[in-house]
């Protein structure tokens, strides 16, 4: 199965003010921020590298309310790398394997995530403390 680094998602409390950085690499976001309504969270992607092949990327994860996941994220821990996220040629194989294997998932069925991509999450229990999102484009 391949699998190849996707995006490193981060929590900041305002993509402007999380891409700041980012850009002083010249690293520059490549589309619209969009909004995941059911994750309560706008996204904004910044590709790490010009490759002929799709680059890794940096996510910036703005909340869009206290409660939702990524605000209670930044309550908790304050800002920073929330989560790791592999992009896979079949999520649904995978989740499978995964959870034969006894690994818990957050995720046991893939929900629509941002960039019209199927997304499910690994618990952090099972990854030695790191969240792992696991991404298929449709």
């Amino acid at each position: 199965m391949d699998i190849r680094l996707d995006h490193i998602g981060i929590a900041v409390k305002s993509l402007d003010e999380g891409e700041k950085f980012w850009r002083l690499l010249g690293l520059v976001p490549e589309s619209e921020d969009e909004e995941v309504v059911d994750q309560g969270v706008k996204t904004r992607f910044i590709p790490i590298a010009n490759q002929a092949q799709e680059p890794a990327m940096i996510e910036l994860l703005e909340p869009t309310g206290p409660d939702t996941p990524i605000g209670k994220f930044i309550s908790n821990r304050g800002v920073g790398i929330q989560q790791i996220c592999f992009q896979v040629d079949d999520i649904n194989l995978l989740i499978k394997k995964l959870l034969d294997s006894g690994i818990i998932m957050v995720d046991e069925v893939p929900r629509l995530g941002s960039n019209n991509c199927l997304i499910a999450f690994v618990h952090p229990k099972s990854t030695g403390g790191v969240l792992v999102e696991l991404s298929q484009s449709l």
